[in-house]
């Protein structure tokens, strides 16, 4: 089966947990600001995780830091970030943001089970095209859909150490 064959039928088995499915259907339909990650650059070997700090909750992509103003959004922000989305829209609801942040969250370890799944026994050549082919889809698809209305309030309180 080829790598195309393969995204595709992930795809198809994820059906209403696929993440740009969830982000057009349950994100796009509420009211958000539009969130722009400055110079992202995500290869699969980029750390991407939540911390805490003494300054508050961050997210660390990398080598950079942004100031996330809650967990939840850090960790909605986490997900996009590792498929290397730039642009992205967010809540302005925080009480739908944990929420979304899990469902999100489910279908991206859900996806990469799904992945290391269908590529047991193959090349890691293999898993690496076909996580690739699904990354590049994922982000094709949030580009197509949109990153809601800008707000720059929310893009200044990034910083970068």
């Amino acid at each position: 089966m080829s790598v195309e064959e393969l995204a595709s039928k992930i795809k198809e088995n994820l059906a209403e947990s696929w993440l740009p499915r969830i982000y057009r259907e349950r994100v796009l339909k509420l009211r958000t600001r539009s969130y722009h990650f400055e110079n992202l650059r995500v290869r699969p070997s980029t750390a991407v995780a939540v911390q805490h700090t003494l300054l508050g909750v961050e997210l660390k992509i990398g080598r950079r830091r942004l100031h996330c103003p809650d967990l939840a959004t850090a960790r909605y922000l986490s997900v996009f970030a590792r498929a290397g989305c730039s642009d992205v829209a967010v809540p302005y609801d925080i009480t739908k943001v944990s929420q979304l942040a899990d469902e999100l969250e489910s279908s991206w370890f859900r996806m990469l089970l799904l992945v290391d799944d269908a590529t047991r026994g193959s090349s890691t050549r293999s898993t690496t095209r076909l996580r690739g082919l699904l990354f590049a889809n994922i982000q094709a698809e949030i580009l197509a859909a949109g990153a809601g209305t800008q707000i720059p309030e929310f893009r200044q309180s990034t910083k970068q150490r």
